[in-house]
């Protein structure tokens, strides 16, 4: 049996239709024995299988559920034996059959499920590649597009805003012309990031913090950033403690305007 299992531990059906045939040469009468295996709803029969009275026949379980029987027929009257014309060692090797049939079935059937399972995450596997494929084609995609975005807007600010900027810088009173420089400057920041690098770089600085950063870099005195923002001198010199502290620079000589100038 176990050889006829290991020949077909693809196919349970091959199996036992292989067995149904072995099994009436293990019975002391084989010319006139014949073998019925029925297992969950398919049958299968031994060569020139008939029912008889002369028969004796074992459950199949699989998981203590019963699913079939496998079941010996003589097809002549024979002399009594242990159990009619069947001797005990037949009723011992027929038992022992049935339960070989059911151990051999669960693992056919859970090989075959785990050859499903390899099966279906290799798919996954690959609908997943394919997937990320994609999904890395449409990002690259998107970086075009917002490149070329910033392409846009940069040479709108070149060729529409700084014109009328630099033509207004002109017509205002001096007192006034840096918040002007202030924009100016702002815009240019749109195509050379300063903000952005400057909060991934810093991610404790606070908005508030960043946009005197800005104002900072920008050659700005704490007088004006005051004014700018509607507040007091003494607000201002706090946020630059504040600014000083998280770039790391508290404890030393290290001038914010050069720092902000030349690290981003």
């Amino acid at each position: 049996m176990s050889q006829l299992a290991d020949r077909y531990s693809d196919s349970i059906d091959d199996f036992l239709q292989k067995l149904v045939n072995f099994l009436p040469l293990s019975w002391q009468y084989p010319e006139i024995t014949c073998a019925r295996i029925l297992f969950e709803d398919k049958i299968f029969k031994s060569r020139e299988f008939k029912v008889t009275k002369w028969r004796q026949s074992a459950q199949i379980t699989t998981y203590n559920e019963p699913v079939g029987e496998v079941a010996i027929f003589y097809l002549e009257e024979r002399l009594a034996a242990d159990e009619g014309p069947f001797l005990k060692e037949e009723r011992a090797l027929l038992d022992a059959v049935a339960e070989r049939i059911g151990t051999i079935a669960m693992r056919i059937a859970a090989e075959k499920e785990l050859q499903e399972i390899n099966k279906q995450l290799t798919l996954e596997r690959k609908a997943l590649q394919e997937t990320n494929t994609a999904l890395r084609a449409v990002l690259a995609r998107i970086e075009e597009e917002k490149k070329e975005t910033q392409k846009n807007i940069q040479a709108n600010i070149e060729k529409i805003l700084m014109p009328i900027l630099n033509a207004l810088i002109l017509e205002i009173p001096k007192d006034q012309r840096r918040y002007v420089a202030l924009l100016k400057s702002n815009l240019e920041e749109i195509t050379a990031p300063f903000i952005n690098q400057l909060s991934q770089k810093y991610q404790s600085l606070t908005p508030t913090e960043i946009k005197i950063c800005n104002m900072i870099r920008n050659g700005m005195r704490t007088k004006e950033i005051a004014e700018v923002q509607g507040v007091s001198l003494a607000t201002i010199n706090r946020h630059r403690e504040h600014i000083r502290k998280k770039l790391n620079i508290t404890n030393s000589n290290a001038n914010l305007v050069t720092f902000l100038q030349t690290t981003m």
